[in-house]
């Protein structure tokens, strides 16, 4: 089986883009985990300040 040139590179500039999609894709997918992992620190250390301070008042 034969492919033309214009073809042949349709199919190429098609696996390119496709390529850029998943990256692009795969970055925002990155980018909403970080934001995740970040909440997640966040409501440990604010759970661990809340058990700071209810020990603080607990002893005044």
């Amino acid at each position: 089986m034969n492919i033309s040139p214009a073809t042949s590179l349709y199919l190429h500039q098609e696996l390119v883009h496709e390529r850029i999609r998943t990256l692009h894709r795969e970055a925002e997918e990155e980018r909403i985990a970080s934001r995740v992992r970040s909440v997640r620190k966040a409501r440990r250390q604010a759970e661990r300040a809340a058990a700071r301070l209810s020990s603080a008042l607990s002893r005044i």
